[in-house]
């Protein structure tokens, strides 16, 4: 597997474009196009929020329907959620502009959208980006970019990653963006993300791949606790790269599910790190517990709190606040057989030995905390599965940016 430049336009056949059509942003992109060539198998993993927004649920009708994916529309500013029947209204009307402007089944077409709440889309202007963008739909890596920034709510830094591997003797491209800032919380999937590849495999299989892989990626990730009405994650796969369509679990198929992990994971940390008000991507990796759902549980619970991601803003060490949240987590352990220590790229510090507090040195610790990733590495001695949650600290800013979002 190889990293190389782009995201969603990256594979063959895929095109991209952005437009401003001031659906609540009056100076700059705010809608963004993904088109395939050709129909594409589609895959998809969505919000477990009892809440879920109008285009959540126009997206999972056609990802368990079983018909092909062709387009995705999103626009940034408004979430369309909590909008009634007027919410769906407005996701049948961009379908059917592109329907009308790109010659594509509307029931192809996938919309996803993010921002306030509760507030009406205008649909006047969905539909003028719709016929807009389908005149400058474009395959250059550019055009994936500005789709990438276009989706954008909150976010400082767009986010896209792209990757080249084998199938069967074909060069396959995998690539994808997301957005994701703030409400940002596990249980899927956290944020946007659009994901497109040329490989020919079964719709079963993509979506039993996309649905492992988003277990310890995108649901192991958090914020602030809140998990958004609007999460969508979708994969769609044309074919285009000329393999042989992958119709069983094979050595092709865990080829193409590590490309997939590694996207994935990618655009996670990135979510993770730019969130609201953020100044560092704080991690926890939990090793030797005694079973996958409890590392999960354990690692999540150490980013997620915010006693924890507070210590992590003040790059202050006091490793109680980690055991602390371990220790409500809901899973069962031993604090006798923890160690607890501090990582970044200016070594690793242990400060907890099975039970017992270490006197450790302060300076290298505060040196240690002070990187722009901090991971508190958590060995439970009591097994020998592990898991990594991501997130970041607490700062003033978070309050900020949140206290006038609708402004």
């Amino acid at each position: 597997m190889k990293v190389i430049e782009g995201g969603v336009t990256a594979a063959t056949g895929f095109e991209a474009t952005s437009a401003m059509a001031q659906i609540k942003y009056k100076d700059r992109t705010d809608m963004a196009l993904v088109y395939s060539k050709e129909p594409c198998v589609c895959a998809g993993t969505f919000t477990s929020n009892v809440v879920k927004a109008a285009c959540v649920m126009w997206d999972k009708k056609i990802v368990e329907s079983g018909e092909p994916m062709q387009a995705v529309v999103i626009n940034s500013g408004i979430a369309n959620a909590c909008t009634g029947k007027e919410g769906f209204d407005a996701c049948e009307a961009t379908a059917k502009a592109c329907q009308e402007h790109l010659g594509v089944p509307y029931n192809t077409v996938a919309v996803a959208s993010t921002g306030v709440i509760g507030m009406q889309l205008p649909v006047d202007k969905l539909v003028a980006g719709v016929e807009a963008m389908s005149k400058t739909l474009d395959g250059s890596i550019k055009a994936g970019t500005d789709a990438s920034k276009a989706i954008m709510t909150t976010d400082t830094v767009n986010k896209e990653v792209a990757v080249s591997f084998e199938i069967d003797g074909k060069t396959v491209t995998l690539g994808g963006m997301s957005k994701g800032s703030g409400m940002i919380h596990p249980n899927m999937c956290t944020m946007l993300a659009f994901i497109t590849t040329d490989l020919a495999i079964s719709k079963a299989l993509l979506q039993e791949a996309v649905s492992d892989v988003v277990k310890d990626t995108f649901n192991m990730i958090t914020v602030d606790g809140d998990t958004s009405t609007n999460d969508t994650l979708l994969c769609m796969a044309n074919g285009l790269a000329g393999n042989k369509e992958i119709t069983e679990k094979s050595d092709d198929y865990n080829t193409f599910k590590e490309a997939l992990l590694f996207v994935c994971e990618y655009l996670a940390k990135k979510m993770a790190a730019d969130g609201e008000g953020a100044s560092k991507l704080f991690e926890a990796k939990v090793v030797n517990a005694r079973d996958k759902q409890d590392a999960r549980i354990l690692s999540r619970a150490i980013v997620g709190s915010n006693l924890s991601k507070t210590a992590i803003y003040g790059c202050d060490a006091n490793f109680g606040r980690f055991l602390c949240a371990m220790g409500y987590s809901g899973a069962e352990f031993d604090q006798n057989d923890v160690e607890l220590y501090f990582e970044s790229e200016f070594g690793k510090l242990k400060v907890f030995d099975k039970g017992t507090p270490i006197v450790f040195d302060e300076d290298k610790a505060l040196e240690i905390m002070k990187a722009d990733a901090v991971t508190v590495f958590v060995d439970m001695n009591e097994g020998n599965a592990s898991a990594t949650a991501w997130g970041c600290d607490l700062t003033y800013d978070y309050v900020k940016i949140n206290a006038d979002y609708r402004s």
